[in-house]
Order: C-alpha cells, then sequence, then structure tokens
C-alpha cells in the first residue's frame, strides 16, 4: 500500500492505524496495563492476524475486557445471548416511572423468556439490532418514536476488494488486521485487511473484479474474464491458504448517500432514502485494487453480490436513529435522548448521522461517553 502511495504521489498520506492492541512482550501476561490495576491482565500480540475474527490470546482490548469487565465490577448483570422483543412503559405513556421489557434466549430453538423492570433503557444492539427492534416498536409499544426511525441508514461508501497470489512465498496473514491507511483524498480512504491462517471461507463470495450497467453487462465480462485467465480466476478458489495468499482492501468515503430500512415478509428491506443510491463500483478503488494486484503479480476480486448483482456491502453499516434538532429530524437528541420517551437512549452505529469515511468505531465510542456524561449521578 506505500508503494501505492508513491505511485500516486500521496505517501504523506499513508500512516499506521490507531488499534486496539496490547503491544506488549508476545504471548506474555502482564498486569493490567491500562486501568491502574482495575482492568483484568493482558497478553503481548503474536500478531497472528486473527484480530476480525476474535483475539484468541488475550490481546485485543474487546469490550468484556474494558467497559463490561469494569461494569461487572460495579456490580452490573450481564445476561447474555438474551435478545429483548418488547419494551412498554410501565404506566406513564412516556416511560416517567420506568419500563417493562421482555426478552427471550437467542440461542435455542424453544425459547426460554423472562422480563423485567427498569428506571431507563440504552438501545445498544447495532444498527442490525437496534432498528429493526425500534421500527417494531414504533408499530406496537413506543408509538411516540419519530418517523424518523429508519431513515438515514448510510454505508460509509463503502468498496471491499481482494488480491490473491499463488506464490506459496507471499504470506498475507501474519500481522495485525489493520495495520495502515492511505487517504488518497479528502473524502476516501483505504485499508489493507488481512483474516488469520485457515479463514478461507470468503473464496466462496468472490468473482472477477467487473463493472458494468447491468446485470447482463457484468455477467458478460464475468465471462470474459474467465476465458482470459482462467487459471488465475480457478486459483483464487483453490489456493493452498486463501487467507494466507490474500490481501483484502477496505475502500471508505465521506460521501453522503442513504437508504431506508422497512419491514419485510423475510425482515428487514433497504430502499433508497434520498440523493443516490450507495455506490456499487467505485472507480477509484477498482482503479486500488488493481494496482496492488499488478505489484504482487495477483488476481483482484469483488464479492459476488457486487459483481452481479449490482447489491453494495458494507463492514459499517450505520443510521437508522440518528440525531436531530426535533423527532421531525432524527430519533435523538444531541445527548443520545430519544425524542417522546423519558430516560431512554440510543448509543450504538444507528446514532450516526454522516458516513465517517473510516472506522467509525471511536466515533461511536465517543459519543456513547458523551451521553453517559450527561446522565446526572442521581439518576
Amino acid at each position: 500500500l506505500k508503494d501505492i502511495a508513491r505511485q500516486i504521489g500521496k505517501e504523506s498520506e499513508f500512516e499506521p492505524t490507531d488499534v486496539a492492541i496490547f503491544f506488549g512482550e508476545a504471548d506474555k501476561t502482564v498486569a493490567d496495563p491500562y486501568f491502574g490495576g482495575k482492568g483484568p491482565d493482558r497478553s503481548g500480540c503474536n500478531f497472528c492476524g486473527g484480530c476480525m475474527v476474535g483475539c484468541r490470546f488475550n490481546a485485543k482490548n474487546t469490550l468484556d475486557k474494558n467497559y463490561l469487565y469494569l461494569a461487572q465490577k460495579l456490580g452490573a448483570v450481564i445476561q447474555a445471548e438474551s435478545k429483548v422483543y418488547d419494551v412498554k412503559p410501565l404506566t406513564d405513556p412516556e416511560g416517567v416511572d420506568g419500563y417493562h421489557v421482555s426478552w427471550k434466549k437467542s440461542t435455542s430453538i424453544l425459547s426460554r423468556k423472562g422480563s423485567f423492570t427498569c428506571s431507563g433503557v440504552i438501545f445498544s444492539a447495532g444498527v442490525l439490532g437496534t432498528v429493526p427492534l425500534l421500527m417494531k416498536l414504533k408499530k406496537t409499544s413506543l408509538p411516540n418514536l419519530s418517523g424518523m426511525v429508519g431513515s438515514g441508514i448510510r454505508t460509509n461508501s463503502e468498496s471491499l476488494t481482494g488480491v490473491t497470489v499463488c506464490d506459496h512465498q507471499t504470506e498475507f496473514s501474519q500481522g495485525i488486521a489493520i495495520g495502515s491507511i492511505l487517504h488518497t483524498d479528502a473524502f476516501s480512504h483505504i485499508e489493507p485487511v488481512r483474516y488469520p491462517a485457515g479463514s478461507g471461507a470468503w473464496r466462496l463470495l468472490l468473482a472477477p473484479l467487473v463493472h458494468g450497467p447491468h446485470f447482463l453487462s457484468r455477467l458478460g465480462k464475468v465471462c470474459i474474464d474467465w476465458i482470459r485467465s482462467p487459471i488465475k480466476n480457478l486459483r483464487v478458489y483453490f489456493v493452498d491458504d486463501w487467507a494466507k495468499r490474500t490481501q483484502i482492501l477496505l475502500f471508505m468515503q465521506t460521501i453522503n448517500t442513504t437508504l431506508k430500512f422497512t419491514p419485510g415478509i423475510f425482515g428487514t428491506r433497504s430502499k433508497i432514502d434520498s440523493g443516490e443510491k450507495p455506490p456499487t463500483f467505485i472507480p477509484e478503488a477498482k482503479e486500488l485494487a488493481e494496482k496492488f494486484a499488478r505489484i504482487v503479480d495477483g488476481k483482484a476480486t469483488a464479492l459476488l453480490t457486487e459483481t452481479l448483482f449490482g447489491i453494495p456491502t458494507t463492514a459499517h453499516i450505520l443510521g437508522g436513529a440518528v440525531m436531530g434538532a426535533n423527532e421531525k429530524e432524527g430519533v435523538i437528541d444531541k445527548d443520545n435522548r430519544v425524542f417522546g420517551y423519558a430516560n431512554m437512549y440510543v448509543c450504538d452505529g444507528a446514532m450516526i448521522s454522516a458516513n465517517p469515511g473510516v472506522n467509525p468505531s471511536l466515533t461511536i465510542t465517543a459519543l456513547s461517553e458523551r451521553a453517559m456524561s450527561k446522565i446526572s449521578p442521581d439518576n
């Protein structure tokens, strides 16, 4: 990626990423290095590349080692593997006196159910958990929710491509998941992403990197690519270890396009909310992937859903319960409080009102911490 930065005159825009990983001595466990001894022990990163699928070596700074760990020490009870399906105000229609929350077990066919009452509720289930639940509750138990629920869905204007090589001397899987970033212009960024050795299921979802205005055009170009490069295409699917031989490239932009979630027969559906639809084909992303492929002598690919069906893909779904000045413009206010209800908050990616163009985790964290700081200790 740094070579590409030089080629396009952007070497000064190439830099390492800030990551939530403990870089102590590899595999050596030490006492809590972050929270003055209040947190758990940590182990130094051994650069296995497994950050994306779950760190097995206690080096990644995950929720169970920071917020949840510290909350438990203060008395919080975590009820894992449970799915909330209803939230009702107790007696006051705006929830001033609290809520009745119903849940069911999420990991068994015969779901065990339960409920509890509380003085306040924070929705923090991620966009695909929070937004469908709020859409359902808008029609049932929480009718005062803003009509903006489900609107303002954003994809971070992303493009996911990959480059696979056949050289057994090439090893992409060693390191951390995302170790660098290149800012190609004021709106666009690209990161190389890796998976650990043995993570090869992605290969089944790939197709040649082509583009076209409609399905038949793209299908024709895929067929032509297979005719021109049958061996390279076959090797993408049958390479000895896909994760070792493949570099994922994640391209992101701040360009603003929005979708709207609506209920469907088989779950949540999406449609255009305003403006143009999120792009399936981004010329700059394709050009950068092809440059990378030339440098490593590899084959550039894209997800099958993008290549054939024109469906954009994102690693960072955002929005659906966005901030606004009032209930006509958003679902929550600037302090994350839900319009229409007392002591109710949204603190996850659903609150994000724009494409940050980079990984949104720190934005979500900062806004959530700010929201919590606004709650009185007496409340």
